[in-house]
């Protein structure tokens, strides 16, 4: 496999206050340079509302925006990093999916999760607290319904009877789940360590997800948790998928100080100032190209099989030099014989 097929891209899903009608041409445009250049993936970021705590943009709605890529691609894959579940009514959800992966046929990751930023629980009626809950009934509502099956659940927050998807894809999406460790800080909304919840979802599906915000050591820790755990209840950890997902803007220079300045400014263009320029450093890509594959390398290392990276910018002259100066540089293991 060719290292560029392990590589994701994220849409640059983002508004700015400036953007005009031109940007939806640019989303097209974009859309389509991935995929002549050979990545394997399209990703999106989900969020309802604008989450200012961490970032200084909005995002467009991922289903949709997706749905316009589709249109505009053939080979890529298309996938949420992660879909905020518990926002979502489990049916018209599994609805949305489904007309996705028919219309993409068959194209469509589903990288799902509990979410973070509090008032968009609170903005559809949702208390944060239930978030697990909701996650993991609206897990056993959309399964079964985009496999085909005739769905009746009866739960703490959800109930329905006799419900059918149409039109269905000829196979349910893979489902990737969110969730892990992250930097112990402040500023988290989360807490820094792997909870049992998440790694059972994990079980019930095809991938897991950890976070951008899990430095590499931590990734090793949680993914021989994972493994542990995949074990001990039947499941060969071999079988399920690990995709990182991370933000990264590239500067053509071998000096550090510069890079990092340079990084600073477009970051700063979609992220919040909260968290200051050592945590974004902590966690994300930054540096000249050679950090920059090394940080990867620690991540791949650490057990990573597959990125989504994000881009700062729309300029899609960004993933020319992704392509030729990070992708051809990182060494993923072979396959076992």
């Amino acid at each position: 496999m060719d290292n560029i097929e392990r590589f994701g891209v994220f849409l640059p899903s983002f508004v700015w206050k400036e953007d005009g009608p031109e940007r939806a041409e640019g989303i097209k445009d974009f859309a389509r340079h991935v995929e002549d250049l050979g990545f394997d993936s399209i990703f999106i970021t989900d969020h309802l509302l604008a989450a200012q705590q961490f970032y200084s943009v909005s995002f467009m709605e991922p289903l949709v925006t997706l749905a316009l890529v589709a249109g505009v691609t053939d080979r890529v894959k298309l996938g949420t990093s992660v879909m905020v579940v518990p926002v979502r009514n489990p049916v018209m959800f599994a609805k949305q999916v489904a007309t996705l992966q028919f219309l993409s046929q068959g194209r469509f990751v589903l990288g799902a999760g509990i979410g973070w930023y509090p008032p968009e629980y609170a903005a559809v009626g949702v208390r944060k607290q239930e978030r697990g809950a909701r996650t993991d009934e609206i897990l056993d509502i959309i399964i079964p319904l985009l496999e085909g099956e005739t769905v009746s659940y009866e739960g703490e927050f959800y109930s329905i009877e006799n419900v059918l998807i149409e039109p269905l894809p000829a196979q349910r999406p893979e489902i990737w789940i969110g969730g892990g460790s992250q930097l112990a800080d402040a500023g988290s909304p989360d807490l820094p360590r792997f909870v049992r919840a998440v790694k059972e979802r994990i079980l019930r599906t095809e991938g897991w997800i950890p976070r951008p915000t899990c430095p590499p050591d931590d990734i090793a820790r949680d993914w021989e948790e994972l493994q542990a755990f995949l074990t001990e209840n039947g499941r060969d950890p071999a079988d399920l998928t690990v995709a990182h997902e991370n933000f990264m803007h590239f500067v053509a220079t071998d000096d550090p100080a510069r890079a990092r300045a340079e990084q600073h400014q477009a970051f700063l263009r979609v992220m919040s100032e909260a968290r200051g320029p050592d945590y974004l450093e902590e966690v994300y890509l930054f540096g000249t190209p050679g950090e920059i594959v090394e940080s990867l390398q620690q991540r791949i290392d650490a057990g990573v099989q597959r990125f989504m990276l994000h881009t700062m910018t729309p300029d899609p002259a960004q993933l020319d030099q992704w392509a030729t100066e990070i992708v051809p540089h990182v060494r993923f293991p072979e396959p076992a014989a």
